[in-house]
């Protein structure tokens, strides 16, 4: 009934579960005392016939017993939630850490909403799971026991009967379980679908507006929300029939006792006091089992939760974890690829098959080729997004396997095609390359990019809040930001996915400058979809296949007859695949 590995979560947190547990059983103690002294007041006080003074101290007693007994009900009840908090903080924290460790590559194969949905809801489901169900079961297990223990030498048929009895309840509980699992799991698989849906459809609404498709999503949408709401009536109908079947049951069975022993005590076979405890023992008997079951649903959504947050961090992605030989920041970075082989899943479709080229320090080489060909690759190996399945990849004389990740990262700046900015200001978008950089030097990173003017025209600057996504930016504006971003890092390496791809001929231009700025002296790998950027390059390697087709410079590649000058005729001079 308990999970094994969230069993092993809470695990982690011995002193807070010992407490909670500790805590719990103290409570059935003082319940099994409260009630032992309630029966000799009463017992005193209405057969004995003595005085209301001569059980004051008992009252006092039982008054004391009754205040400590809602202390540790609180306590209980505050060190579970904490012991929840703090396994959902643990939890999350390590997903989301695994989730940023796979990388961008291995992320992408997953759906974004559903990603969200299970490190937001999903780690959210686990609280009623070790704030009530774990804690509850815990006790449904100490409890009775000891109930059952102080029963027996008292009165034997009393004791068989709750013996007899109470393991209708948790016999009731896993035949109604197994078709609450399936349901719950149903419930939290739709909630995921509609979530990724909804998600896919926001970041699509221009296109499906485009192909008069967004009424026609609305409808889907609907229908997902409607699976999903007849999902959680089927889990409700579950979780009352559950209740109804352990209320009857705990109903039943206490009345049961409480026949016997009043039939018992009517024929003079059972003295009142013992009659009297037994009889305020049994509710106490059996409500730990009933609570169980209130919480047993609670404990199935968090089960349906927990198995993909699992799957999720049992996920292996293609990145490269690195090596931990520390590396300095370097003047000027030399780059050595030796029959490398690329592959984004193991056993897959190889992206990239022996290829070998070298770059010294302060060249600019560009690679050229049809989509598919691997050019994204070769960028993607260097940003320890994937790393190689065969071959070396040398950095200076290092084998970049063997070199500290974050070291390396911080001497490569990358501008893709479609910078990502964040929702925040123009300052910290570019200050994201280095946190602690002053404005002045953002400005001056800003200015020798081509930005500064366009943000001194926004309403606040460089404190204007922009969108997630760059909202409020042109696209051109956004490609000067993400070039800034590259000139404040001021990394010997650039890796350039040419961001002036799609503009209209200004933006270029003022592109083209920003760019040579920010390549000026430092070595660049550019995946080059102008004619221009090639010729500027000093060396050109043209990819087919995952293969170097050819190799050379711009004038020595289109002297001769191949793939190359085939892709620049097919362009007419323009050269854009």
């Amino acid at each position: 009934m308990i999970d094994r590995q969230l069993g092993r979560e809470a695990g982690k947190k011995r002193r807070l579960l010992a407490a909670v547990i500790g805590l719990g059983a103290g409570g059935g103690l003082l319940a099994i005392t409260q009630a032992y002294y309630l029966t000799q007041v009463i017992d005193r006080l209405f057969l004995g016939k003595q005085e209301l003074a001569s059980v004051a101290g008992l009252l006092w007693l039982l008054t004391a017993i009754i205040l400590v007994r809602a202390i540790v009900t609180y306590l209980e009840g505050v060190l579970s939630f904490k012991l929840a908090a703090a396994i959902k903080t643990g939890l999350r924290q390590r997903l989301v850490s695994h989730l940023l460790g796979l990388g961008p590559v291995t992320l992408a194969q997953q759906p974004a909403g559903e990603l969200i949905n299970i490190a937001g809801e999903g780690v959210e489901q686990l609280e009623a799971y070790f704030a009530k169900y774990l804690p509850q079961l815990v006790k449904a297990a100490c409890i009775p026991v000891c109930i059952l223990l102080v029963v027996w030498p008292l009165d034997l048929t009393s004791a068989l009967l709750l013996l007899v009895t109470a393991p209708m309840i948790p016999v009731f509980m896993l035949l109604i379980g197994k078709l609450a699992e399936k349901q719950n799991r149903r419930q939290w698989e739709t909630l995921n679908s509609l979530s990724a849906h909804f998600l896919d459809v926001l970041s699509g609404l221009m296109t499906l507006k485009l192909f008069g498709r967004s009424i026609e999503q609305a409808t889907i949408i609907a229908r997902v929300s409607k699976e999903f709401r007849d999902a959680t009536l089927n889990v409700l109908k579950v979780a009352f029939l559950s209740a109804l079947a352990l209320e009857l049951v705990a109903t039943i069975s206490t009345a049961l006792v409480a026949v016997t022993v009043g039939l018992r005590l009517l024929y003079g076979e059972i003295e009142f006091s013992q009659a009297f405890f037994v009889l305020l023992l049994a509710p106490e008997y059996y409500l730990p089992l009933r609570l169980l079951g209130t919480q047993f649903h609670a404990g199935m959504a968090g089960k349906a939760a927990a198995a993909d947050i699992f799957r999720l961090l049992q996920l292996s992605g293609s990145q490269a974890a690195g090596g931990s030989a520390p590396l300095p920041r370097q003047q000027q970075i030399a780059l050595a690829f030796r029959d490398v082989y690329a592959e984004y899943q193991p056993g897959g479709r190889q992206a990239l098959r022996g290829i070998s080229f070298t770059l010294d320090a302060g060249q600019h080489l560009a690679i050229v080729g049809p989509s598919g060909a691997g050019k994204s690759t070769v960028a993607a190996l260097l940003l320890n997004f994937i790393t190689p399945a065969a071959g070396d990849i040398v950095v200076n004389g290092k084998l970049l396997r063997g070199l500290s990740s974050d070291d390396w990262l911080r001497q490569v700046a990358f501008v893709p095609q479609r910078p990502h900015l964040f929702q925040g200001s123009v300052a910290d978008n570019i200050r994201l390359a280095q946190p602690d950089a002053a404005l002045a030097e953002i400005i001056r990173a800003a200015k020798a990019a081509g930005a500064h003017d366009f943000i001194e025209r926004l309403p606040a600057g460089y404190d204007t809040l922009i969108g997630e996504g760059g909202q409020g930016l042109s696209g051109g504006e956004c490609q000067r930001l993400a070039i800034a971003r590259a000139l404040l890092q001021d990394a010997p390496l650039v890796i350039l996915d040419e961001a002036a791809r799609g503009l209209d001929v200004h933006s270029q231009a003022v592109l083209d400058k920003a760019l040579a700025r920010l390549l000026t002296g430092r070595t660049a790998i550019i995946i080059a979809h102008r004619l221009s950027t090639v010729r500027q390059a000093d060396k050109v390697i043209v990819l087919a296949d995952g293969q170097i087709s050819e190799a050379g410079t711009h004038a020595e590649l289109l002297a001769r007859p191949g793939l190359y000058r085939q892709l620049v005729g097919a362009s007419k001079g323009g050269y854009d695949v």
